[in-house]
């Protein structure tokens, strides 16, 4: 996924697409959304079929490269980001703003970069919290099952 998004054309992005730029960005979050509910939900209804130990990892990982487009294409946008350059820039400004550690070598200047920063966090508290959460609860109970079948066995 990593090496995609160094890859993918999101130079068709940007100030000269506003429409399709937002539409992408708003449509592609939301898909990642629901795949993390869906997933989040099979924990808590302890579903077999699901495999969140790896889907839900890969699911974040995706939210985090989603939102580095979206800050590498608004970049291109005079006035929005000073300090972001380039994909890296981008990536680094995504994981700097979900660990919230805030450098500030990197900052969102103009009101869109500043929206979809706050969206991000709001984002970060809400569904990948949420993901986590579910996660670690589904490794919990496969370690206890293991540990049963062991001590039954």
């Amino acid at each position: 996924m990593v090496a995609a998004y160094f890859l993918l054309p999101l130079d068709l992005f940007g100030p000269h697409r506003p429409s399709v730029s937002w539409t992408v960005f708003i449509a592609a979050l939301t898909a990642v959304a629901v795949m993390l509910l869906g997933q989040i939900r099979g924990v808590l209804a302890e579903r077999r079929d699901i495999r969140p130990g790896v889907t839900i990892p890969l699911l974040v990982c995706l939210s985090v490269l989603v939102f580095s487009a979206g800050y590498f294409a608004l970049a291109k946008h005079p006035g929005e980001f000073a300090g972001l350059y380039t994909r890296l820039d981008a990536l680094y400004f995504t994981m700097v703003t979900l660990a919230t550690v805030g450098f500030g070598d990197i900052t969102a200047q103009g009101q869109a970069a500043r929206l979809v920063t706050i969206l991000q966090i709001v984002y970060n508290f809400v569904f990948l919290t949420a993901a986590a959460t579910s996660l670690s609860q589904w490794l919990r109970e496969r370690a206890g099952e293991r540990a049963r079948s062991k001590g039954g066995a």
